[in-house]
């Protein structure tokens, strides 16, 4: 099975009473790498250049979450409820192992699916994101993006003010609106609303000897922008430090999308990983 991010048909797998709306990439054999999306975000806000390159040599699954893009449902406004439907996707793929990607609100589902055994998770990689008790100004960082008027809310809250990050903002967005057919509904407030709660239920529960991080037990990867507006990278040193397996990167001049900057050097960071 070979595709590219821009072509690859949706397809609907029903999984604990919901229609989950996917999209499989790469090669039929390996350990999979299952991709969960930052807030609001679908499956056409991935970026091809990370998704494409990830698919040349292991299968690769993103998909919308229960109640967002194309899939049915209804969004949970918390965490947990959001990682079990997760979790019944991946288990009715079939697959023995997955390794998962996890970026932003993703990456706070991909640390739950780790630290306990409903889904056999081989590898983890966090990108952008945060531990339980982290960061509580999430939601007023976007907002003030909002107050900003840039033609694409992205380029303030993933990248920073820098013309070269900006430049590579601007590239990332073309490669985005790149697939022009069969692309998933844009999220509104159903979606964003029990989001958003969501992520202030998870800063706001204390961990604060991060026994859930403790509990994962995998070799991962954190990626982290150095001045990620909407998670401080502090939190991605926090995760480092707490996790016993943990290797740590953070990109120069990168905000909140710092692997999509970066997308080369991104995905040779993560293959090595995988493969090690």
């Amino acid at each position: 099975m070979t595709s590219s991010l821009e072509t690859t048909p949706t397809q609907f797998l029903e999984a604990g009473g919901i229609r989950f709306a996917y999209r499989r990439l790469g090669p039929d054999q390996g350990v999979p790498v299952v991709l969960l999306q930052h807030f609001t975000g679908t499956m056409d806000a991935w970026d091809p250049a990370v998704v494409n390159a990830l698919s040349a040599d292991r299968p690769v699954i993103l998909f919308d979450n229960a109640g967002v893009g194309s899939s049915s449902g209804t969004v949970p406004d918390n965490v947990e409820k959001q990682t079990q439907d997760a979790e019944a996707f991946i288990a009715a793929l079939g697959f023995p192992e997955v390794d998962l990607l996890g970026f932003s609100l993703g990456g706070f589902l991909a640390q739950v699916m780790a630290a306990r055994t409903k889904v056999n998770v081989r590898r983890l990689i966090i990108a952008g994101s945060a531990p339980k008790g982290g960061e509580e100004h999430l939601l007023q960082v976007v907002d003030e993006a909002f107050s900003k008027n840039a033609h694409d809310i992205r380029l303030p809250l993933f990248f920073t003010p820098s013309q070269q990050s900006q430049q590579a903002g601007e590239a990332f967005i073309d490669r985005v609106l790149a697939r022009t057919r069969d692309r998933d509904p844009d999220s509104g407030e159903n979606v964003s609303n029990p989001q958003a709660a969501s992520i202030i239920g998870w800063c706001a529960e204390p961990d604060p000897d991060h026994a859930s991080l403790k509990a994962i037990k995998q070799p991962t990867l954190i990626v982290h922008g150095s001045d990620d507006t909407m998670f401080p990278s502090i939190n991605a040193y926090e995760m480092f430090k707490a996790m016993t397996s943990a290797t740590l990167i953070i990109y120069p001049d990168s905000g909140h999308g710092a692997l999509f900057q970066y997308p080369q050097n991104f995905v040779a960071h993560v293959k090595t990983f995988l493969d090690a």
